[in-house]
């Protein structure tokens, strides 16, 4: 009985290892031989015996981005300049016939507003995931929630409504302090070369091109994208029941936000105001006045990211940080290097008949302003005066004061060592030109010139440097700080533009804290400040300011006409750089309009009347806020 039951169990094992073997033989065939072309393609029953194999060596996914995975910036007040997330149509590469019914494809038509057979023909050419793009071709298609509910009910395959992460926010110019985005896979090989390696960072990834973009690339690139999956077969089939998957990183703290010192509404109103009065070139720049944080940045021409028209690209150029010739706005320098140096008192009298009498040199008003002073000559913006006053000084003892006043270097905050998360020295401002007072110095990218250059300065260069021209250059961030320091009785400050950067859960990364000009130890004295602030009162009340006397605010300030010239051609750079409103001053302002012709009406001065005006209205909504 047990030999009958122990050959049963032996025979029935040997039926399942037989049945097993032809199981995995069956298997090893599939797996291993390989299918002819006219045997597994052109019939329906070659597709039945090998065409699994076949799809699940072709089965894929399909990626389409939905979010970089970068760091976006916000204003003073939170509110976002960059990043905003909408509703578009994606489309992946299905195959005709898997598509779904020709009426709904017909109706998906209409809600794109082309035709039928326009949509089918773009979306044959479909090869890898792709959103249905604007009217202009540079970005998804923004769609409604009727549009996006409509589209989602038609339930067509291989087109989606996804979120879409668009860098630039509708409804406003792109910053050129905040800067933009673009591929550079030269500069992330040459930069990041471990990264790429390890995978963490990708050829085709958007990197900082200027701005704050750039100087905080390494931060703001994050740690990895969101995307959407989309699984089809071999024939461009959807593979029902995987639909679509969500990959994001599933770290906490990324993306981070970097919280700037601007304030976005005054911004975006400044813009639209100079773009209303036509400055074509230039810069309009408002610090606040206690600490010279960046309130406002404009520049023009407009930054189109993705859509420089220009050959040299100067849309990219940041004219609130080029350094140009500053002409009489420089009068303040001069004016102080001579308070300083003791070579002149504020009750002296000088005379003006039109001609200074040697080097070509002579005053824009003909026949000369008769006798002033010190602080009328500032009024009144004579060139006798202060190329008087230049000549009686030694080109140090300007360099000194300018310096101190943060002109001849780079105004912006920085960091020389490493500190938080920055593992090499930080300048927020990276393309920041230093300017100059003297020229053929050697100064390189420090504006100071050296002692041996300084000994060679002679009277014809001092007089012309007295009054902005010659060699002297400044941009108009300098020249705003320079009217911060003069408030704050010559303590110089570092230009912020950002305050701290936050991680996405809303933790503190770092503090980026207003600070004092590093590496100046001189500063003007109090008395000398006061005086040039006595005279850029004068300038508004009865000098060549008056024009803008009648405002929102009383203000003061000093204007300025520079001579340039470009291809040959005679231009000016017209400038007005004070502060508002007088008793208690919370803004200072710089205004350049770049290379205008000669004999054009001072705009400048007009735009500084507009912004100041703006920015009390501005202050005026902020205080009823609160």
């Amino acid at each position: 009985m047990a030999g009958s039951l122990s050959r049963r169990v032996w025979a029935a094992s040997l039926v399942v290892a037989c049945i097993m073997i032809v199981f995995i033989a069956r298997l090893a065939w599939l797996q291993l031989l390989p299918w002819s072309s006219h045997a597994a393609v052109h019939t329906s029953a070659a597709m039945n015996r090998g065409g699994w194999q076949r799809l699940s060596v072709i089965q894929r996914q399909r990626n389409l981005v939905l979010d970089s995975g970068r760091g976006d910036f916000v204003d003073r007040y939170g509110q976002a300049i960059t990043g905003e997330t909408y509703s578009a149509a994606a489309f992946f590469p299905v195959r005709p016939d898997a598509r779904g019914d020709k009426l709904a494809i017909g109706k998906l038509a209409a809600l794109l507003n082309v035709s039928g057979e326009q949509l089918n023909q773009y979306w044959d050419a479909v090869r890898e995931p792709v959103f249905w793009l604007n009217r202009r071709g540079k970005l998804p298609m923004r769609l409604n929630k009727e549009q996006a509910d409509e589209i989602e009910r038609l339930g067509l395959n291989g087109v989606s409504v996804l979120p879409y992460r668009n860098r630039y926010v509708s409804g406003f110019e792109a910053k050129h302090a905040i800067g933009f985005t673009s591929q550079h896979p030269e500069w992330l090989a040459a930069n990041h070369p471990k990264e790429l390696a390890s995978g963490k960072r990708r050829l085709t990834e958007q990197v900082g091109g200027s701005g704050l973009e750039k100087s905080l690339d390494k931060l703001l690139h994050g740690i990895g994208s969101t995307s959407v999956s989309y699984f089809i077969d071999g024939r461009n089939a959807p593979v029902h029941g995987l639909d679509l998957r969500i990959t994001q990183p599933g770290n906490r703290y990324y993306p981070l936000k970097v919280q700037t010192t601007i304030d976005l509404k005054l911004q975006n109103e400044l813009e639209a105001y100079a773009d209303k009065q036509g400055l074509k070139e230039g810069a309009i720049v408002v610090l606040d006045a206690n600490n010279a944080d960046v309130i406002a940045m404009v520049s023009r021409p407009k930054l189109k990211p993705g859509q420089f028209e220009s050959s040299d690209g100067s849309e990219w150029t940041n004219h609130a940080l080029t350094a140009v010739a500053p002409g009489s706005i420089f009068k303040l320098v001069t004016a102080a290097a001579a308070l300083e140096a003791g070579v002149v008192s504020k009750k002296e009298k000088f005379h003006c008949n039109g001609e200074y009498g040697k080097y070509g040199l002579s005053c824009w008003k003909d026949g000369g302003h008769g006798t002033l002073t010190l602080q009328e000559g500032l009024a009144q913006s004579c060139n006798i005066v202060f190329a008087t006053i230049a000549e009686r000084m030694r080109a140090a003892e300007l360099q000194h004061t300018a310096a101190s006043l943060g002109i001849g270097r780079k105004a912006g905050w920085h960091r020389d060592k490493p500190f938080g998360p920055f593992h090499k020295p930080l300048r927020l401002l990276e393309e920041e030109e230093p300017g100059q007072l003297f020229a053929s110095s050697g100064e390189g990218a420090t504006g100071i010139a050296s002692q041996q250059a300084l000994a060679a300065v002679d009277g014809g260069v001092m007089a012309q440097s007295g009054i902005g021209q010659r060699d002297v250059s400044m941009s108009p961030l300098q020249a705003a700080n320079l009217i911060v320091t003069l408030l704050n009785e010559g303590r110089l400050m570092e230009p912020r533009l950002v305050s701290e950067i936050r991680y996405a859960d809303g933790q503190r990364m770092v503090k980026l804290p207003a600070q004092r000009a590093r590496g100046i130890r001189a500063r003007i004295h109090a008395g000398t400040a006061h005086a040039l602030l006595r005279g850029m009162r004068a300038v508004v009340d009865h000098g060549t300011g008056r024009s803008i006397r009648l405002g929102v605010w009383t203000v003061a300030g000093k204007s300025g006409t520079a001579q340039t010239e470009r291809v040959g051609i005679a231009l000016n750079h017209q400038w007005f750089a004070g502060y508002g409103p007088v008793k208690s001053p919370r803004y200072a302002v710089a205004v350049l309009a770049a290379n205008r012709a000669p004999g054009s009406p001072h705009q400048a001065t007009k735009l500084f009347r507009g912004v100041m005006d703006i920015a009390a209205r501005n202050e005026s909504t902020h205080a009823a806020r609160q």
